[in-house]
């Protein structure tokens, strides 16, 4: 921990009150275990063990800022981090920005909205549910519910012993939960409505609009500075004059520009044989990348079912590439993410089109064609342009259709910390929508991450541009 921010903790930490601490360990319950929440006795203990789960750092203060707003210390909000009520209120507004879960929102309003007469009555009739001793008169409310938990008498989709008891005195507050159930229920049908069919594995509890932040999932660490490599393999010009792919140097250029954006070491390579493609990525599997956070390759070329090809129109098999960072092959990357992004068509057929608005007009051009093969490892995304048999599009001009919508999304929805899987999505919605040439376009994700992965935006800038 930096010296700096130390010192900021320590001085929040002064500032609280027991009350307080309870408070913040409440709200805290889904990022670290109650078991070692419950042996935290003052402050800057707890403040410590959010570190160690990476939910405080220096470069990122959003979860300091948003416990101190639940407490209502906008004081120590205003004085140490630079932010105010009504700032905070629209941060938590943007779906999925909130780490403390809807559900955990709502318990902590129902205790504070309870008076001590509220709370001996919730005592009172809970002691057929509950051990007298777990009951007793200095228990808080917040004490209470986190026993009704322990025991089972409330959990996030079921809370009708709580609703039974507070619409005997407290019908208001009552209310509250039958607020928080008709929206949980409204955002669960928009996950089901939204549920991206081409992707193999989506993160429990993301819909592809974001809808669901009350659901906890894990995050891919993404803390250095780089993040990783980014390499660009662009094959522009070919021995044949009529194969160059114009517009791919665009997309290169575009590619760069968001990831240095991000904090990656990009890095182009053009025009490459195919033994220089798989020679170029075997040397990068075999960098230490102990330091560093995650492997990204963009693959810019022609190809055939379940290949590439280099200028020199010989084949590389996608699966081999991938291969060289599989756990065994590139240790240091073992448990990282590592993601692929292929502008390549997979067959020669046009998409046929629905009836949509065409977006677009102009001269597009077809690459041709790999097929999405992935090896069975872990942490592995693999982004197409196009799904099997059908052609994807590239314009002479302006770039490929997918890396440039990937990009502007990448550019758009990365400040608002969406997590890959649903950019992604939100591309394939975009690509989708459009005709091209009379046909369409879909892209294909094949993902089996183990978590989400949100890119880290650097705090002193929020665009890439």
């Amino acid at each position: 921990m930096s010296t700096d921010i130390h010192k900021l903790l320590f001085d929040i930490s002064e500032a609280l009150v027991t009350d307080e601490l309870a408070a913040l360990k409440f709200l805290s319950l889904e990022h670290v275990p109650m078991r070692k929440l419950e042996d935290i006795q003052e402050p800057k203990a707890f403040f410590k063990a959010l570190h160690e789960k990476g939910m405080i750092e220096a470069e990122n203060l959003s979860f300091l800022k948003e416990l101190l707003y639940w407490i209502n210390r906008m004081d120590l909000l205003a004085a140490h981090l630079g932010s105010s009520r009504e700032e905070m209120a629209r941060e938590l507004q943007i779906p999925g920005r909130a780490k403390v879960s809807a559900y955990r929102q709502l318990l902590y309003r129902i205790a504070e909205d309870l008076t001590p007469e509220d709370v001996k009555n919730v005592k009172f009739l809970l002691q057929k549910e509950m051990p007298k001793n777990k009951l007793q008169d200095n228990a808080s409310m917040l004490t209470v519910l986190l026993e009704m938990e322990k025991n089972e008498i409330i959990k996030e989709d079921d809370l009708a012993v709580l609703k039974d008891i507070l619409k005997r005195f407290r019908a208001d507050v009552k209310k509250k939960i039958d607020t928080y159930e008709e929206n949980k229920k409204e955002n669960c049908s928009k996950e089901k409505l939204h549920y991206p069919g081409s992707v193999s594995m989506y993160p429990a509890g993301q819909g592809a609009e974001g809808e669901t932040p009350h659901l906890l999932v894990e995050s891919y660490t993404m803390k250095n500075n780089p993040h990783g490599y980014c390499v660009i393999l662009n094959n522009h010009i070919f021995k044949n004059p009529q194969d160059v792919r114009r517009g791919t140097l665009e997309d290169g250029e575009a590619v760069k520009k968001v990831f240095e954006w991000l904090q990656f070491e990009t890095v182009e390579h053009r025009n490459l044989e195919a033994k220089q493609m798989y020679a170029e990525l075997k040397e990068y599997s075999k960098k230490d990348h102990s330091n560093m956070d995650c492997f990204v390759c963009f693959i810019l070329s022609h190809g055939e079912k379940d290949k590439i090809k280099g200028v020199d129109y010989e084949l590389v098999n996608i699966k081999d590439l991938l291969s060289c960072f599989s756990g065994s092959n590139c240790p240091s990357l073992a448990g990282k993410p590592k993601l692929f992004f292929i502008q390549a068509c997979q067959g020669s057929a046009s998409h046929p089109p629905v009836t949509v608005k065409e977006d677009f007009s102009g001269h597009l051009e077809a690459d041709a064609a790999p097929q999405a093969t992935i090896p069975d490892q872990s942490d592995t995304l693999l982004g197409m342009a196009t799904v099997e048999d059908y052609e994807c599009y590239r314009c002479p001009e302006t770039g490929s259709i997918y890396i440039q919508c990937l990009c502007k999304k990448m550019e758009l929805l990365c400040p608002l910390r969406k997590d890959l899987l649903t950019i992604l999505t939100e591309v394939n919605r975009e690509v989708g929508a459009g005709v091209f040439n009379g046909g369409k376009q879909m892209p294909k994700i094949v993902s089996n991450l183990r978590k989400q992965l949100i890119f880290q935006i650097p705090q002193s800038q929020s665009t890439g541009k």
